[in-house]
């Protein structure tokens, strides 16, 4: 295939919802370049997590959050930093974050949430059983888990909040958790148990399964630069290496760095990169299940290649270098739970990477002129949503029916995102 071609689709971004948008297009027939100047899955997307976090359908945007900023700013080792660099360029985004709090945008946004994440397991398996990678897929299960007892109220309504949801979950005391994680015994008063929980083996692992099966599809990889975008009369132009290439259509999936390419098309959208970081050890067989430590808003991870403890909601854009003191706290909460671990996460490997993240907490899966999807924006759930958000962009640009409602995706939610189209 040519992959200047005007039949083909362009997909900007070989991140997971690059790769599985891509892998997407591929099952329907459709001619596909893929494009990004970076190595597939090198950037948020091989550095999350790893776990499904369907029970996440809560905006990050509400009053209790808002509550809690203050104090969780001022904390030395709080999870949520603003760098000083990054302040004046964060106010807008902020603003728009504080009017996403309003109760019933709330739980329009929680709605919108808890359709993505009903059917994100179900998208994953049907995206590995195509690969035949359905190994990379582990149900693990995941603990949601308080040091202290004052949590116990939270931990109820908590728990009486996702079961009015339709999750399956369970609260569970002490003794439970300790047979559950006997390597942190003794640390936790109560918690969340959800025993149905999924998680991968590892991301990158991920990453480089769906691009191997993308290339052995049929489909076209373009390590290049997208220097700009233009919907132009007929077809979509990508500006590459020095000459504009046209293109059938054109999907965006280019995570924090969507809203620089849609500028010029007068496409303003608030997208923040919201960087995260982790720290990784060689150690395997730590803990039995993805671990989130509720006070401490970290994250344990067992992934296949080792133990990973990440965390950070920094607001910190796209140009600033990592901050070491990021690290230093991820650091300071894993030692503390896992003080046997004192010396591997002295010397863990670290990493940094940038979620993309909108005010409302929703992605943006939207068609402009009938030739260019958007599907960027999935914060926190990146890796839940990949493969669902994947079958609703392809839908969209395809024309066919959807399985989920996208109206609250759209990108003319933000005012003048839509001018001049």
């Amino acid at each position: 295939m040519n992959p200047t071609s005007t039949d083909a689709v362009a997909v900007i971004g070989a991140g997971l919802l690059g790769l599985c948008t891509a892998l997407q297009l591929r099952r329907h027939g459709q001619d596909v370049v893929l494009i990004d100047v970076n190595a597939p899955g090198s950037g948020a997307s091989s550095g999350n997590a790893g776990f499904l976090a369907t029970e996440s359908i809560d905006p990050l945007s509400t009053w209790t959050t808002l509550k809690a900023a203050p104090r969780l700013l001022l904390h030395p080792h709080g999870p949520l930093k603003v760098p000083p660099g990054n302040r004046l360029a964060a106010l807008p985004w902020l603003a728009r974050f504080l009017q996403a709090a309003q109760g019933e945008r709330v739980a329009a946004h929680r709605d919108a949430l808890a359709a993505l994440n009903s059917r994100a397991v179900q998208s994953w398996i049907d995206c590995l059983t195509f690969i035949g990678r359905q190994d990379l897929l582990v149900q693990s299960g995941y603990l949601l888990a308080w040091e202290k007892a004052q949590g116990m109220s939270a931990a109820r309504s908590e728990c009486a909040h996702l079961e009015r949801w339709g999750l399956e979950v369970e609260l569970v005391e002490a003794s439970a958790i300790d047979m559950l994680e006997p390597a942190m015994a003794g640390r936790f008063h109560h918690g969340l148990h959800f025993r149905q929980a999924w998680r991968m083996r590892d991301p990158s692992w991920l990453c480089t399964a769906l691009f191997e099966a993308f290339i052995r599809h049929g489909g076209t990889w373009l390590q290049q630069r997208v220097e700009r975008l233009e919907l132009g009369t007929a077809a979509p132009r990508l500006y590459l290496n020095g000459r504009w290439e046209p293109y059938a259509k054109v999907v965006l999936c280019a995570g924090a760095q969507s809203a620089s390419l849609l500028a010029p098309l007068g496409i303003h959208i608030p997208l923040m990169a919201e960087r995260g970081y982790h720290l990784q050890c060689t150690r395997k067989g730590v803990i039995n299940r993805p671990i989130c430590p509720v006070e401490r808003r970290i994250f344990l991870s067992p992934l296949d290649s080792g133990l990973r403890v990440v965390g950070i909601s920094e607001l910190g854009g796209t140009r600033l270098p990592p901050q070491p003191a990021r690290l230093n706290t991820l650091r300071h909460h894993g030692q503390a739970l896992l003080p046997q671990l004192e010396e591997e996460l002295r010397d863990a490997t670290p990493w940094m990477g940038m979620r993309p993240t909108l005010p409302d907490s929703l992605p943006v899966i939207d068609v402009v002129a009938d030739r260019l999807g958007l599907a960027f924006g999935n914060q926190h759930l990146g890796l839940t949503q990949a493969a669902i958000t994947a079958e609703l962009i392809v839908s969209r640009l395809l024309a066919t029916p959807s399985a989920v409602d996208c109206r609250p995706f759209r990108v003319a939610r933000f005012s003048g995102a839509r001018h001049g189209y």
